[in-house]
């Protein structure tokens, strides 16, 4: 897969702002390194609803698995699984 890894970075980031935004929540300042799930910005749901995103935009189904902190906890882990 060629794509971009800032264009990557930058759109897991607009996700994740748009789902905190949805919760009353300012995601603006999230980190490239920040775990998403420590930083209280997204409940349960949220994070779900990333991961069905993620699978859908770069057209990747996960495995069980791969669904795991190490893989998807930040914009960084994300970007580098892909």
């Amino acid at each position: 897969m060629n794509l971009d890894r800032n264009a990557i970075k930058a759109a897991i980031r607009a996700k994740v702002i748009e789902l905190a935004r949805a919760l009353k929540m300012d995601a603006s300042g999230i980190g490239d390194e920040d775990v998403i799930p420590a930083t209280g910005l997204l409940d349960s749901t949220a994070i779900l609803e990333l991961v069905v995103w993620f699978e859908q935009a770069y057209d990747l189904p996960l495995r069980q698995d791969e669904i795991n902190i190490d893989n998807l906890g930040s914009i960084n882990a994300m970007t580098d699984f892909l």
